[in-house]
C-alpha cells in the first residue's frame, strides 16, 4: 500500500489528487515461458521455440477512496503478447449504496466467469493458464455499468451481479481480427456458496456486429466479395443468414467449485449463440480436480470444445448455387466447425506467501483437423 505521492509518481500523472483522497496501489505479474513439444505445432501462441513474452504480464491497480461512499478503481496491464504496452483494463467508478451493496460505472470486467474478475490473476488459482476452452470467449470488458449485492439466505452467502452496457473493439473470425461492437448488453450472475461448495449461473444477451467482410476466403476472394456476387444475383437472405450485422446473441454459464482446503474441484460450461450468422453454436466445459501437500498443489483438468458449424446454410443451395459461390460459402461456414479435447497436468509450489511457481503440460486433439499439439510452459505468478 502507497500514499498519493508515491502513485502518482508511478502513473506520472500531471494533476495532483485532492490531499483528502486516499490511493492505495496493488500489483500483480506473471513471468512465464514455454514452446510447443513438436516442431510443426502450434497452441496457445507458442511455437517450437522457447517465448518469455506470450503469457508474461506485469499490471498495477489503483483505488482511490475519495470519501463519501465514492471511490474510483483503475487496472493498468501490460502484456507481453503485445510488447508490454500499457493499457487500462477497468477504469470505473463506485458508489457504495450500503454495506452490501454497490454500483459500478465505467469500463468493467464482464461477469462470464467464475473466475472473470481474478482472470489475468494468475496467483489467485492453481492452474498455469485459465482453460481456454471456456475462457477464450474473445473479450473480457464492456463499458457500462453494474450493480453488486450479497446477502446471507440462511447458512446460504448469496452474491447477485447485474450488467448492462456495450462492447466496442476486436474479435477473431476465421483467426483474423476485425472490428467488433456489442450493443444492449444485459446480463447478470449469481453465486451461491454454501461451506465448501459453491455454485455460479450467468446469463448475458446483446446486439453483435462485426465487420467480418476482409477475412480472406481463398486468394483474392473475401467474405465481402462472397456478400457482393449473391446480392447481385439476388440471393440476399443468404447474405443476411451468414453476415453479422447487429445480430442476437447470448452467453449462458454454469459453474460448480469444492474447496475444504485439501481437495479442489471446479467445473465451468459455457454455451455462446449468435443467431442468422455463421458463426458456430459453441458448447464448451472443463472439469479440474487437484490436491494440497502443504505447498505443493498438483492438479488435473479436462477442456471440451463443441462447436457445431451451421451446415443448414449451404445444405439446401447444393446443386443451385453455381460451384464459385457454393464452395466459399461451405468453407467459410465450416471453418467455424470445432471439436478439440485438451488435458492439462499441472503442479503448483507456493515458494512465497506472495509468489507460486507452475509447471504445465497441455495435449489437444482436434477432432475436427485430426491434428495433435502440445505444450509445456513454466512460470511464476505473484501479487504485490
Amino acid at each position: 500500500m502507497k500514499k498519493t505521492a508515491v502513485a502518482l509518481a508511478i502513473l506520472t500523472a500531471s494533476v495532483a489528487a485532492p490531499v483528502w483522497a486516499d490511493v492505495t496501489i496493488n500489483g500483480f505479474a506473471s513471468i512465464k515461458a514455454g514452446m510447443t513439444t513438436g516442431s510443426d505445432e502450434s497452441l496457445y501462441g507458442y511455437d517450437k521455440d522457447i517465448d518469455f513474452k506470450n503469457e508474461s504480464l506485469f499490471a498495477l491497480q489503483i483505488k482511490s477512496d475519495l470519501g463519501e461512499k465514492l471511490s474510483i478503481t483503475g487496472q493498468l496491464v501490460g502484456r507481453g503478447s503485445k510488447d508490454f504496452d500499457v493499457g487500462f483494463e477497468w477504469a470505473f467508478l463506485t458508489y457504495q449504496l450500503a454495506d452490501n451493496m454497490h454500483i459500478n460505472a465505467g469500463r468493467l470486467r464482464t461477469p462470464f466467469f467464475k473466475f472473470s474478475d481474478f482472470k489475468d490473476v494468475g496467483y489467485a488459482y492453481d492452474w498455469l493458464r485459465v482453460p481456454q476452452g471456456v475462457y477464450g470467449l474473445g473479450f473480457d470488458n464492456i463499458e457500462g455499468i453494474s450493480f453488486y449485492r450479497t446477502a446471507q439466505l440462511g447458512s446460504v452467502e448469496s452474491t447477485l451481479q447485474v450488467v448492462a452496457g456495450g462492447y466496442d473493439g476486436k474479435a477473431t473470425i476465421s483467426g483474423v481480427e476485425v472490428d467488433a461492437e456489442i450493443k444492449n448488453i444485459l446480463g447478470l450472475s449469481w453465486e451461491l456458496t454454501q461451506g465448501n461448495l459453491s455454485g455460479r449461473a450467468a446469463y448475458l444477451v446483446g446486439k453483435m456486429t462485426a465487420a467480418a467482410e476482409q477475412v480472406s476466403l481463398a486468394p483474392n476472394f473475401t467474405i465481402g466479395n462472397l456478400f457482393t456476387t449473391l446480392n447481385s444475383i439476388g440471393r440476399n437472405d443468404i447474405v443476411k443468414s451468414v453476415d453479422i450485422q447487429r445480430e442476437d446473441g447470448s452467453f449462458l454459464g454454469l459453474g460448480l467449485a469444492y474447496d475444504d482446503g485439501d481437495w479442489i474441484l471446479v467445473s465451468e460450461y459455457t454455451k455462446v449463440k449468435v443467431k442468422d450468422t455463421f458463426i458456430a453454436d459453441q458448447n464448451n466445459y472443463y472439469v479440474s480436480v487437484g490436491k494440497r501437500f502443504n505447498s505443493f498443489t498438483p492438479y488435473l483438468s479436462y477442456e471440451v470444445e463443441d462447436n457445431n458449424s451451421r451446415d443448414q446454410i449451404y445444405l439446401p443451395y447444393q446443386g443451385v448455387l453455381p460451384p464459385q459461390l457454393l464452395v466459399p460459402l461451405q468453407g467459410l461456414v465450416r471453418t467455424q466447425e470445432r471439436d478439440a479435447k485438451t488435458w492439462n497436468l499441472g503442479l503448483r509450489y507456493d515458494f512465497h506467501p506472495a509468489a507460486a511457481f507452475k509447471a504445465q503440460y497441455s495435449s489437444e486433439k482436434n477432432d475436427t483437423t485430426g491434428q495433435r499439439a502440445g505444450v509445456v510452459a513454466v512460470g511464476v505468478d505473484l501479487v504485490f
